[in-house]
């Protein structure tokens, strides 16, 4: 998976866009006000490519403990955030669940307001 396959796959899911709140290299996939998704773009080699995504705590120790290629979430609260590597031990369908879930969660603590607004 490179970082046009992850592109492509987020910007799929209803209502949402990209930012680069923190600086040039790092991508993040918003909906409404919040992030369920950021990675750098520029780390040079695909297989070092990760990406942060939400994750429910229990779920998020079950799949560190089943993959190494899931981490605690770089510079993220490591109970609510795994890193994943793309290119590593986990099927592709598995990333698109871990990605499915942290959109869900996101998306689930948007304002009532916020989620008319994608939902429409």
């Amino acid at each position: 998976m490179n970082i046009n396959d992850l592109k492509n796959y987020c910007l799929n899911k209803k209502g949402v866009y990209i930012d680069f709140p923190f600086d040039d290299r790092t991508i993040t996939f918003k909906i409404g006000s919040k992030m369920f998704a950021l990675s750098d773009i520029k780390t040079g080699e695909e297989k070092n490519l990760k990406v942060n995504l939400k994750c429910n705590p229990e779920l998020a120790m079950d799949l560190r403990n089943i993959y190494e290629g899931v981490i605690p979430g770089w510079h993220m609260n490591k109970k609510h955030w795994n890193s994943v590597f793309l290119n590593s031990d986990i099927p592709i369908n598995e990333i698109f669940k871990m990605i499915d879930h942290s959109y869900e969660l996101v998306f689930k603590s948007l304002k009532k307001s916020e989620k008319a607004k994608i939902e429409v």
